[in-house]
């Protein structure tokens, strides 16, 4: 069950909640990625979110217009979010994928600052 900020390992959220957040945040993303390939912010790059079709989200790293990488998630692959401690002050939020036999963290998010669900300012821009 999500808590109002998440802080501590092993606190979990709905994929839905996180993915409205997370895009409200595109300021406090360090990184993104899965377990194969990692996407870096930068002072030059800003994080676009969109959607292709209705079964695949799409985060984009953007210089100016140019595309610098992607990172594709099948919501439907998602079961839940799990927040889990970072290094100094950074927060890590994984996108676990479940089957009958396995789970993986199938993507990730490390931002500057936690999950707070009272924040309903829009963009944020700290």
């Amino acid at each position: 069950m999500a808590t109002e900020t998440m802080e501590h390992a092993g606190t979990t959220l709905p994929f839905d909640a996180f993915w409205t957040w997370v895009q409200a945040h595109p300021n406090c993303i360090i990184r993104a990625g899965t377990p194969d390939a990692v996407l870096y912010d930068d002072d030059d790059l800003h994080w676009h979110f969109t959607a292709e079709a209705t079964d695949t989200l799409v985060v984009q790293a953007l210089r100016g217009k140019r595309l610098v990488g992607e990172l594709l998630i099948g919501p439907a692959d998602v079961a839940y979010v799990q927040g889990v401690s970072g290094e100094e002050d950074e927060y890590v939020f994984e996108l676990i994928s479940e089957t009958e036999t396995d789970r993986i963290a199938a993507y990730y998010f490390v931002l500057s600052h936690a999950y707070d669900a009272q924040d309903r300012s829009g963009r944020a821009v700290h």
